[in-house]
């Protein structure tokens, strides 16, 4: 059914206005602002640090020859594996073999002549004593006859001064004899004498074969050979290294981490470590230790790793590598990025702007984990929301937003090419 005239009008006029309303708002949309944003959502969170590390044994020794002498063999090459007790390198030993010899005989005369003190030496005095006191037993038995005949008028007196004598040179030679049989018993003056001196050729044997020893260089103990200073001809002296050696033990990294970290930093913690010239091939570690000092002309504080494995291969003393240490560890963890962050308090409390109804709203969060990248939401938002990554848009604007794909441990900026190099890098804080 047709309309009337003015009906018609009226609704002409009714649908241009509608029409121009709609125009309008679709120019709004336009002119309104595209923004990147992050949809949150849950996922794994992961906190590191990152540093230089060096390889360090338990323990480096220096070994030398504690007596001069020329080099006749070096028996070892740099980078050998030795054992306790290999030999490293010999000195020409001519002299002290004959020193050996000359002792031993000295040793073997003093042995034989407290041996013969003991046999022969103790029977002769023993005999001569025997044969002294028989002789004064003579000689007192003929002064008490001369007596009696001088009493009687049959001798004269110079006969009893004679008998007297003789008594008195048989005293004599019984108390020679006595000493000489003391002096041969086993606690006797010539007895003891000759025990020291068997006493000092041995000594002197020990002496001679200990310098002998000492013109082979021994291992220590187990351990691999760092550095070779010495070529057979050269002469040595006491006190000169001649061989530097690295100590068989669990091989260690140190690291000196900057002190503002120390508060990440706990024994146990898992590390991964690389070398620049093998960067295919990490190994795992841990935090062993953490010194209970600081260096105060560096700020650092030094840091122990022991390896969880073999160690690969080609890690050689001192070799630099780099070493990313977890600190701590969220599986499910509501992410959002740092750079969606509008302000934040060292207590974890910050500002973000969510979209909403095409709008931008402003919203307190509560943080927990950081890394270089990513903070743990506490507080304040929920899975699925949009938040704003630019940074001038203001509480109450249109917005229109463009979400991005994004995940922790994308330090780039959305968008932006990724560092390959990144993976381990000398930055800390992560």
């Amino acid at each position: 059914m047709a309309l009337p005239p003015l009906q018609r009008r009226w609704f002409w006029i009714l649908g241009g206005v509608v029409f121009a309303a709609a125009l309008l708002a679709g120019g709004l949309g336009l002119r309104s602002p595209q923004v990147d944003a992050v949809q949150l959502r849950q996922a794994p969170l992961v906190r590191t640090l990152q540093f230089s590390a060096r390889v360090a044994t338990l323990s480096r020794v220096d070994v030398g020859s504690t007596i001069t002498g020329r080099v006749a063999q070096v028996l070892v090459a740099e980078g050998a594996q030795v054992r306790r007790g290999d030999a490293l390198l010999r000195l020409e030993s001519d002299e002290l073999v004959a020193a050996v010899t000359q002792a031993v005989a000295a040793e073997r005369q003093a042995a034989a002549r407290l041996a013969g003190l003991r046999s022969t030496g103790r029977s002769a005095a023993g005999a001569a004593l025997a044969q002294a006191d028989a002789t004064l037993r003579a000689a007192q038995a003929e002064l008490a006859r001369v007596e009696q005949l001088v009493a009687q008028g049959f001798l004269s007196g110079s006969r009893l001064d004679d008998a007297r004598r003789a008594v008195e040179v048989a005293q004599a030679q019984q108390a020679s004899a006595r000493a000489q049989s003391q002096a041969n018993a086993e606690a006797g003056t010539d007895l003891v004498q000759a025990q020291a001196q068997l006493a000092v050729a041995q000594a002197a044997t020990q002496s001679a074969r200990a310098r002998l020893a000492q013109a082979v260089v021994l291992a220590p103990a187990d351990a691999k050979v760092l550095a070779r200073d010495v070529e057979p001809g050269q002469i040595v002296q006491p006190g000169k290294s001649l061989l530097s050696l690295a100590l068989a033990g669990p091989t260690q990294l140190l690291a000196p981490v900057d002190e503002r970290f120390l508060d990440q930093l706990l024994v146990g913690q898992p590390a991964t470590v690389v070398a620049d010239a093998f960067a295919n091939q990490r190994f795992a570690a841990r935090v062993l230790s953490i010194a209970p000092a600081v260096d105060a002309q560096r700020g650092a504080v030094e840091v122990k790793f022991t390896l969880l494995q073999a160690p690969p291969a080609y890690l050689r003393e001192d070799m630099t590598l780099s070493v990313e240490v977890e600190t701590a560890r969220r599986e499910r963890a509501l992410v959002i990025p740092l750079a969606a962050l509008r302000g934040s308090t060292p207590d974890g409390l910050a500002t973000v702007l969510v979209s909403a109804d095409g709008k931008a709203g402003t919203r307190a969060v509560r943080l927990g984990l950081r890394t270089l990248d990513a903070a743990e939401v506490l507080e304040g938002l929920a899975p699925g929301e949009s938040v704003l990554l630019g940074g001038e848009q203001h509480d109450g604007q249109r917005v229109r937003v463009r979400t991005v794909d994004w995940k922790p441990g994308q330090v780039a900026a959305p968008g932006a090419a990724p560092d390959a190099g990144a993976a381990l890098s000398n930055a800390m804080g992560r």
